[in-house]
């Protein structure tokens, strides 16, 4: 019998949904503390926000853009213990009658000192859900260190330059079937498949320790600051993994090993946009449409994806999500474990 060291994962990581009122907004029903919040409004076009504990409430970027860093003022005011408080009229976060979405993630506060790599980094980790924020000062060195406090290896990096103009770095273990830490990412904020023309990794693997980073300035210029997203799979909790599209409405099944509450997926071998669903705007499957993190698009259109009790299903034929041949890699979080917590009170989770 396999288990779960997380029985709830709406513990760690939660979907939020709500709706602006323009003024103070207090945001709860998180179910925890987030230390990372993601928003995107569904019902117009704007762009989402990025605001995490380490860097600070009023600090944020933008998914769809490579833009740097900003201070938003009308935006997240404080984190709470049960949610988040906003708090004026901003249209990306808080328009009055606008409804949104938030995705939230648990990690560990404001974060410590972290001295394990060449590079001195903060960091606000979850060693028990997989999740870690980072943030760094670049040395320019190709092949540098940073601590990132997982305890385990990463499966996958989402990078950020703040303090100017540079594109998100996305590296995932199964990026390619070769070496997938050999300078190979893919870029957050644009459709553009796989690349390797930026040295972002040194050609240097992670360790349950650090990773690596090259001497591009998106991931490690001279005196430039840093964010980093850090994640490990957990069974029954999260998965960073890969599969390949067959160009057939009846798609491709990914198994993950719990009931998805947050699926983002990109395909690697050419241009697509990103497509991101959850379980908690309006409902399963057909009726829950996409979201796109590389674009400012309000929420439309049919879903393209079947959230199961043990996984998803590509049921679409469109190149974002299931090309005949095309290569695609996604992260995925647990609304509920498919296997129970071990232990003497365990409780075996079937399939529904």
């Amino acid at each position: 019998m396999a288990y779960s060291t997380i029985p709830k994962g709406s513990l760690y990581m939660n979907p939020k949904i709500y709706t602006g009122n323009g003024s103070t907004n207090n945001i709860t029903g998180v179910g925890f503390q987030p230390d990372w919040v993601w928003t995107k409004c569904r019902s117009t076009v704007n762009s989402s926000r990025l605001i995490d504990a380490v860097r600070g409430v009023t600090k944020a970027i933008v998914s769809n853009s490579s833009g740097a860093e900003f201070t938003e003022a009308n935006g997240l005011s404080a984190f709470g213990t049960d949610g988040y408080t906003l708090n004026g009229n901003l249209a990306s976060m808080n328009t009055n009658s606008d409804t949104y979405v938030s995705w939230n993630w648990k990690a560990n506060g404001a974060g410590s000192a972290n001295t394990d790599g060449g590079i001195n980094s903060t960091v606000s980790a979850n060693t028990t859900s997989g999740f870690s924020i980072v943030s760094y000062d670049g040395n320019g060195s190709n092949g540098s260190s940073v601590g990132h406090g997982l305890g385990a290896v990463p499966q996958m990096l989402i990078t950020k330059r703040l303090n100017s103009a540079d594109p998100w770095i996305v590296q995932q273990h199964e990026i390619t079937t070769g070496n997938p830490w050999d300078d190979l990412y893919v870029v957050l904020d644009t459709d553009a498949g796989r690349a390797g023309t930026l040295s972002v990794s040194g050609g240097y693997a992670p360790n349950a320790n650090e990773f690596y980073v090259g001497n591009a300035s998106a991931v490690n210029g001279s005196t430039s600051s840093y964010i980093t997203y850090c994640f490990t799979g957990k069974q029954g909790f999260s998965k960073f993994g890969g599969y390949i599209g067959n160009g057939n409405a009846d798609g491709t099944f990914v198994y993950t090993g719990f009931s998805p509450s947050f699926i983002m997926i990109k395909r690697t071998d050419g241009a697509a946009n990103w497509e991101l669903y959850d379980s908690k705007r309006l409902g399963y499957n057909s009726s829950n449409p996409p979201l796109y993190p590389d674009l400012n698009n309000a929420e439309g259109g049919n879903g393209r994806v079947d959230i199961l009790s043990n996984g998803f299903k590509i049921v679409t034929t469109s190149g974002n999500l299931g090309a005949a041949g095309g290569t695609y890699i996604y992260m995925a979080f647990a609304e509920n474990p498919f296997v129970a917590t071990s232990g003497t009170s365990a409780i075996p989770v079937t399939a529904r």
